[in-house]
């Protein structure tokens, strides 16, 4: 199943709606019949240029209708685009226009006003439509081809499965062309839906971006979880016409007090959209609605196969690695044979010659027959010498009614540990979200560090962005008082290995965990002969508050 071409839909709609706005930014907007115009002079620029069917265009343009002009141009023009996004640095947009080899790039100098007809080349289902790269751990990041065929098979089963309204709707185009996300939010210019760009500014500013929303009568956005959290309170009010927003929610879990809000929401319809950027875009779909959260079924056309390390299929209940096999399973990975040949594995149980991506996300079936998402297979870290999956400790922590999202991560600087950012409902503190965690984890496990955050910070395509997350704030440089602080003060700076310490100092915040904990309690035993633990530590993890419950045990 490939769904009808995209350019063959768009083409019906200019003759039969040319002057239903087809895409709008702030400096204005443009009909279906100006897109067509605009669209085919630049393909045949394209083509002035020596472009031919098969070949990769780069594109360079910023957020806005321009954008949406290139893409779509380089379609027309019977090539596979490549997104160079402006706001890279240089070397990254280098090595990715090298890499793929692109016979041209579309700069906003070229998106000049023509007129004119244009026969658009003829293509292939099979013919790449584009090539997004994805980060690579070699360091360099890598590209994914997707077929023509793969992105009208996507559009086709997100209207099968009701996703899309029958009638054209105001699409919100949210993510960076750089993400295989933009695909199902610019690409739905083809069913006749008008496209509404989200530039920059409105990303980063919820209050802007709500207005953008009400005065462009905007009736569907997607985003990220993470995304939604830094804006629900502008968009969980609902619509000024009274309509319920149409939300699609995806590329990250969805934590289960955001699941639940959004299933309470009357004003609020919401999908939550998985997949890989090697299946193209969405593989499964599930309406938000009861109390846990899920990734759904399959969306018609793909074909999800749950299996273990030795590609056998496991019983429904138990967790098992997730294979995507149909038609939106892409190319693989440019120039990468090796690479591909890894990770797009043939299909034991499809037609000859088909392939199934492993995707390296862990799912359970459960007994209505849709799939929880339990992490990566391949997101493993040692703390210790021991293997943890940082998605179990977030999922911890995310439980905390405290807490509205969170994300860990192991830092370099805290030799290794793992550390926990999270965005408060309540009132949250690291002491108690702390107990919090050790309640349910191993201590190993339990984050050095809770640091709270009023969001947590975005890439360009919306995910969070690591990189980003601001080291554990120093503590105050409060100097130890009296007997039981100093004496503390002076086991910490030995065994963790620091020419000082403060009495406001976190024990774990400074690097500490079980191991050095016990060397503490050690030292504070054999100096005062009291019976202690490592829970104690725990408990008190601020230099003055062990030193006040030290002193209350020698009472």
């Amino acid at each position: 199943m490939t769904g009808r071409d995209l350019l063959s839909r768009f083409h019906d709609v200019v003759r039969t709606a040319p002057e239903r706005i087809a895409v709008r930014d702030t400096a204005g907007a443009l009909t279906f019949a100006e897109l067509e115009a605009r669209t085919a002079a630049l393909a045949a620029v394209l083509v002035e240029r020596g472009v031919v069917r098969g070949d990769r265009v780069g594109v360079s343009v910023p957020r806005g209708s321009g954008l949406l002009v290139a893409l779509l141009a380089v379609w027309r023009a019977g090539a596979a685009y490549v997104p160079l996004d402006p706001a890279y640095p240089a070397d990254r947009l280098a090595h990715m226009a090298s890499d793929a080899a692109v016979r041209t790039t579309v700069t906003p100098e070229d998106l000049v006003v023509g007129t004119g007809a244009f026969s658009d080349l003829a293509v292939s289902a099979d013919d790449a439509a584009y090539v997004i790269y994805t980060s690579g751990s070699t360091g360099l990041p890598k590209g994914v081809q997707a077929t023509r065929g793969g992105v009208a098979s996507l559009v086709d089963g997100l209207e099968q499965m009701a996703v899309y309204s029958a009638e054209p709707s105001v699409v919100a185009w949210n993510a960076s062309a750089s993400f295989d996300a933009s695909v199902q939010q610019w690409a739905r210019i083809c069913r006749g839906d008008t496209i509404v760009v989200l530039e920059d500014a409105h990303r980063t500013e919820p209050a802007k971006l709500a207005a953008w929303l009400d005065e462009c009568g905007v009736s569907d956005v997607d985003m990220t979880p993470t995304h939604w959290e830094m804006l629900r309170e502008h968009l969980l009010p609902g619509r000024p016409d009274g309509r319920r927003l149409r939300l699609f929610i995806g590329g990250e879990p969805i934590s289960v007090p955001v699941w639940r809000e959004l299933a309470a929401a009357d004003t609020v319809e919401a999908f939550n959209l998985y997949g890989p950027t090697e299946c193209t875009v969405d593989t499964t779909v599930a309406v938000v609605e009861g109390d846990d959260p899920t990734i759904g079924d399959a969306l018609p056309g793909n074909r999800l196969l749950v299996l273990d390390a030795k590609l056998r299929e496991v019983p429904d209940g138990e967790i098992g690695e997730l294979y995507v096999a149909g038609p939106r399973v892409t190319h693989g990975y440019l120039g990468r044979s090796g690479l591909t040949g890894a990770r797009f594995l043939p299909d034991p149980s499809g037609e000859a010659g088909g392939r199934m991506y492993r995707t390296g996300d862990l799912v359970r079936r459960t007994e209505d027959g849709l799939l929880e998402f339990h992490g990566r297979a391949d997101r493993q870290v040692k703390i210790r010498g021991h293997r943890v999956e940082l998605g179990e400790i977030e999922t911890v922590v995310r439980s905390s009614p405290a807490v509205a999202a969170a994300a860990v991560v192991v830092r370099d600087d805290l030799g290794g540990q793992p550390v926990a950012y999270y965005v408060p409902s309540g009132l949250a503190g690291a002491e108690g979200l702390r107990e919090h965690a050790a309640a349910a984890l191993p201590e190993v496990m339990v984050p050095t560090a809770f640091v709270e955050v009023a969001a947590l910070p975005l890439t360009p395509g919306g995910k969070l962005d690591t990189a980003a997350l601001p080291a554990p704030p120093a503590q105050s440089g409060t100097a130890p008082e009296g007997e039981f602080e100093q004496f503390i003060a002076q086991v910490w700076a030995e065994v963790l290995g620091r020419d000082s310490v403060n009495a406001d100092d976190d024990f774990f915040a400074l690097g500490g965990h079980s191991l050095v904990a016990l060397r503490v309690v050690s030292k504070v035993k054999k100096t005062f002969g009291l019976k202690m633990s490592t829970r104690d530590v725990y408990r008190h993890p601020r230099l003055t508050d062990l030193a006040r419950h030290v002193e209350s045990l020698r009472v």
